[in-house]
C-alpha cells in the first residue's frame, strides 16, 4: 500500500507512474487538499471533480487577469497574447464564454463530424504511406501530423501550409498549460501568438470574400453570436489548438501504453469493435489533462474546507479517473470496461466540442495503423510519459512496422 504524500505534488513521479496509487493513499487526508507545492486547493475526488466541472459561481474559469499581468512590462509581440487568448472560451465564464461558444457548437455537430471519416481516412493513409517501417517515431510521424492535417482541413487551410501548424502550437502552448505562466519564454510565445494572428486574419478575410462550406465558414457565417475580428482568430487558434496538441498526445499515450503491453496490442487487434471502449480507457488512463485550473470566485466550503475568493484550485482529473469509489480496479487497464465516466472530456458548460472529432481520428488512426501493419514492435525501451501537473507532453516512440 502506498504511503500518504505528505504535500500533494502533480509533478512529483509517483503521481505519474503509479497514479491509482498515489492518488488513493493521497485521498486518505480528504477529497479537497491545500497544496503548497502549488499554491492551492487540489480536488482529488471523482465527485468532487465533477462538481467543480459543473460550478460556475462559485468556481472561475477565466484566466485572462492572469494573462494580463504576465503581459505587463513585456515585449508588444508579447503582450498580443492576451489579445488572442480573449477568444478562447475555455479561459472565460459566462456570459462572454456562452457567446465565444455558440457560433463553434453549432459547426461541430454529430452530423457535420460524420461526414468527415472520408478525408480524415485520406490523411490517415497518407501519413502512413510516408513511415519508415524499419524504425518509424510514431510520435513525431504519425501522432504529430494526423491531427494537425485534419483541424487544418477543416477550417479549410490550404494544404501546403498545415504543417506550419506544429511550432506554433507547441510555442503557445508554453505559456496555456503552464501552471506558473510568468515562467512562459517570451521570445518563442510572442512569435507564436503573431503568427497565428496574422495567418488566420488573413484566412477569415478570405472566407468573407470567397465563401467555402468549411468549419471556419461556418463560423464566420454563423448567426448564433457577434464575435469580434480578434475573437474569430482566437476561436480558430483554440480549434487548431484542441484539435492538434490534445488529440496528439492522445494518440501519443495510447501508443505508448500499447508498445509497452504486446498484450493490449495483439487483443485490440482481434477486437477491433471494441476501439470505442478502448478509446475511453486510453482517455481515463492517460488522456491529454491532469488537471484543470480554476480560481475561487467566492467564499466557499468545498470537501469539507474553506475556500477563500481569489485562491487557486486544480481539479485533478487524473485522480478523478483513478478513483476507486467510481472505477472498480483503477490501476488496471480493461479496454471493455463500461461504463467509463472518465472526465477527460471536462463536464458541463466547458465539456470538450471537439471530443466526437477526437474519438474519430483517434479510432481510424489507429485502426488504419494496425491493418497496415500486422506486426508493430518497440525499438529500445518506450520512453516514460512526459508530463507536468497540468498536461502530458510529447515523446519519440520508435517502432518497427512489418
Amino acid at each position: 500500500m502506498a504511503s500518504v504524500p505528505a504535500q500533494i505534488d502533480l509533478n512529483s513521479p509517483e503521481s505519474l507512474n503509479d497514479q491509482a496509487a498515489y492518488f488513493t493513499a493521497a485521498r486518505r487526508n480528504g477529497d479537497v487538499q491545500w497544496s503548497d507545492v502549488h499554491r492551492g486547493w487540489v480536488a482529488l475526488s471523482h465527485a468532487e471533480v465533477e462538481a467543480g466541472l459543473r460550478d460556475n459561481e462559485t468556481l472561475s474559469s477565466d484566466r485572462m487577469a492572469v494573462f494580463q499581468r504576465v503581459a505587463t512590462g513585456r515585449s508588444a509581440a508579447f503582450q498580443r497574447v492576451t489579445e488572442l487568448l480573449s477568444g478562447w472560451m475555455n479561459f472565460r465564464d459566462p456570459p462572454v464564454h456562452t457567446r465565444l461558444r455558440e457560433p463553434v457548437r453549432t459547426a461541430f455537430t454529430p452530423r457535420a463530424i460524420a461526414g468527415l471519416e472520408a478525408d480524415i481516412q485520406s490523411i490517415v493513409d497518407s501519413v502512413i504511406d510516408a513511415l519508415d517501417p524499419n524504425d518509424a517515431d510514431l510520435s513525431h510521424d504519425f501522432a504529430r501530423p494526423i491531427p494537425a492535417l485534419v483541424i487544418g482541413a477543416l477550417l479549410g487551410v490550404d494544404p501546403e501550409d498545415r504543417h506550419r501548424f506544429y511550432s506554433w502550437s507547441h510555442d503557445l502552448g508554453q505559456l496555456v498549460f503552464a501552471i506558473s505562466p510568468g515562467e512562459a519564454p517570451e521570445e518563442s510565445v510572442g512569435a507564436a501568438t503573431g503568427e497565428f494572428i496574422d495567418f488566420f486574419s488573413r484566412l477569415i478575410e478570405r472566407e468573407r470574400k470567397a465563401p467555402r462550406d468549411t468549419l471556419l465558414g461556418a463560423i464566420v457565417r454563423s448567426d448564433s453570436g457577434d464575435l469580434t475580428p480578434m475573437e474569430l482568430v482566437g476561436a480558430c487558434t483554440l480549434i487548431l489548438f484542441g484539435g492538434h496538441e490534445t488529440t496528439t498526445t492522445l494518440l501519443v499515450n495510447a501508443l505508448g501504453i500499447l508498445l509497452q503491453r504486446p498484450d493490449l496490442l495483439a487483443w485490440l487487434r482481434d477486437h477491433p469493435e471494441s476501439d470505442s471502449t478502448a478509446f475511453d480507457e486510453f482517455m481515463r488512463v492517460r488522456g491529454p489533462a491532469r488537471a484543470i485550473p480554476r480560481k475561487t470566485a467566492i467564499d466557499h466550503v468545498r470537501g469539507g474546507q474553506q475556500l477563500r475568493a481569489g485562491q487557486n484550485m486544480f481539479l485533478c482529473v487524473a485522480a478523478a479517473n483513478h478513483d476507486e469509489a467510481v472505477f472498480e480496479r483503477p490501476a488496471e487497464i480493461d479496454l471493455t470496461r463500461t461504463p467509463n465516466p472518465h472526465l477527460g472530456f471536462g463536464w458541463g458548460l466547458h465539456y470538450c466540442l471537439g471530443s466526437n472529432l477526437a474519438r474519430l481520428e483517434a479510432r481510424i488512426a489507429l485502426r488504419t495503423l494496425f491493418e497496415r501493419f500486422p506486426t508493430i514492435s518497440a525499438l529500445g525501451e518506450v520512453p516514460g510519459p512526459r508530463a507536468s501537473a497540468l498536461g502530458y507532453g510529447r515523446r519519440p516512440l520508435h517502432a518497427r512496422l512489418k
